[in-house]
């Protein structure tokens, strides 16, 4: 069987990641507020070592965002490449798929709503 799509349909997806990617970028944002709300409320060692280790996370995600994002954009000037290396019916073509960046990102939505629905819990007892 053969893992290949077309070009289109690779451009298409590696536009939805992106902003995907970019929504997820807009919600750590929403959620570093929650938190400094959090830690502005409170001061015991428990709440604070929490705050921090969220503070932490966030820090992880949005570079995990960005090297997942830098990845799509090289996929995506690769695409750009092929159709400019040979521009007669790209409608048509395929392209090996880009599995990895697709895995990439359904990883990072699993592990980042793990983080987040851990977050909300935390979040809901201390606001």
């Amino acid at each position: 069987m053969s893992n290949n799509a077309s070009i289109y349909a690779q451009h298409t997806e590696n536009t939805e990641w992106l902003n995907k990617l970019n929504f997820y970028k807009d919600e750590i944002r929403i959620l570093t507020g929650r938190l400094e709300e959090i830690s502005t409320k409170y001061t015991s060692q428990e709440v604070l070592a929490e705050v921090e280790r969220f503070q932490n996370q966030w820090i992880i995600q949005r570079n995990n965002i960005d090297e997942i994002a830098h990845k799509i954009k090289e996929n995506e000037q690769s695409l750009i490449d092929e159709i400019n290396n040979n521009p007669v019916a790209v409608d048509h073509r395929k392209m090996e798929y880009h599995t990895e960046e697709q895995q990439l990102v359904e990883g990072f939505e699993q592990n980042f709503n793990s983080i987040r629905d851990e977050f909300n819990r935390f979040a809901s007892k201390w606001m």
